[in-house]
């Protein structure tokens, strides 16, 4: 039987979560609740009366031992932590997440995790971060104003992970695969970051093995990506090289299909590494590979600055059919090879 437990904001999140036990439903009432949580058995439903009615952000106390985010010291906080032996099938909806000093969900070594219809806001490092797990969601969320990702994927060798629906704006990248495979990001609207959709494989010293395989990139409106990252030691992006003004990259990814995605008006406001709206490159000197067998079809690429497309890879080992762009690198292609002027 499922346990439902109705919380109000001044009563504890972390007792009832912990009283209630594995398959429990967690409803938080409509108001401020200035707590964090750790979710840590299974089949649990947090759910509140809906984003920006229910909201979550920093206050006093908290549970003991809460797993840290990845990287960050033992006083980042992050709002909601999903962690644990077995636990599994875990959903997180209809809530605000608001102004934590780590991440706002942090989802780590889990399978079947769904965050759903939760927006976001100005958690210092990720919005909605996904690491070592499997077989999750995030589905009609809003994410911004991160240091980092709005919505990522790290290190998820077999993710089965689905990316849909959701709106990403203000952070470093919208949404970061980072060296996870299996991912489908679907019909997602990525706007005012530095990068929209960024598709990374890089080796990091002490890190699991890497390599982006096998994604589904579709359907999604990535303009206006004009913020600058990787530029102030502190700021957006600080880990990162220079990047500003991209709606898509693939770099060192395999087998990845890219259909009929909108990438537009994206003009880079500083320094970028990365000189186009769609990006394609290898990542060998970072301990990846180069860009293998993709696939990019029947995508709308226009209006962004100082090119439209920058295909730093063998065209050869890709598949090119339908896509409408009016400059790029190298420059000339035509029709024939999978590129048309608009």
């Amino acid at each position: 039987m499922t346990r439902t437990m109705t919380v109000r904001p001044g009563e504890s999140i972390q007792r009832a979560l912990d009283e209630a036990g594995p398959g429990a439903r967690i409803s938080l009432a409509e108001g401020v609740h200035r707590q964090h949580v750790w979710i840590r058995h299974p089949g649990v439903t947090l759910t509140g009366a809906g984003a920006g009615r229910t909201v979550l952000a920093p206050g006093e106390g908290g549970p003991v031992g809460v797993p840290r985010l990845h990287d960050a010291g033992d006083d980042v906080v992050s709002g909601v932590t999903v962690h644990g032996e077995g636990v599994a099938d875990v959903r997180v909806e209809k809530l605000s997440v608001r102004g934590f000093s780590g991440a706002g969900i942090y989802a780590h070594t889990v399978s079947g995790v769904t965050v759903h219809e939760v927006t976001a806001e100005d958690n210092a490092v990720w919005g909605v971060y996904l690491r070592e797990s499997s077989g999750c969601a995030v589905t009609g969320c809003r994410a911004s104003g991160s240091q980092y990702g709005g919505v990522a994927l790290s290190f998820c060798p077999r993710s089965g992970a689905l990316l849909d629906g959701n709106e990403t704006f203000a952070n470093a990248f919208g949404i970061f695969v980072d060296n996870s495979s299996g991912a489908r990001v679907v019909r997602n609207s990525c706007h005012g970051n530095a990068i929209g959709v960024l598709l990374l494989n890089q080796v990091y010293e002490g890190e699991p093995e890497g390599g982006v395989r096998d994604c589904l990139v579709a359907g999604n409106d990535l303009y206006g990506n004009d913020l600058a990252a990787g530029v102030e030691p502190d700021g957006l992006g600080a880990a990162g090289p220079p990047i500003s003004g991209v709606g898509l990259a693939l770099i060192g990814t395999h087998r990845v299909s890219v259909v009929d995605n909108h990438i537009h008006d994206n003009h880079p406001s500083g320094e970028s590494v990365m000189g186009a709206g769609f990006v394609m490159g290898s990542s060998k000197e970072w301990g990846g590979d180069d860009a293998l067998d993709n696939h990019v079809l029947w995508n709308r690429i226009t209006g962004n600055s100082p090119l439209d497309h920058q295909l730093g890879t063998d065209l050869a080992r890709q598949v090119f059919a339908g896509n409408v762009a009016d400059k790029g690198e190298p420059p000339g292609l035509t029709a024939a090879e999978g590129w048309g002027p608009r």
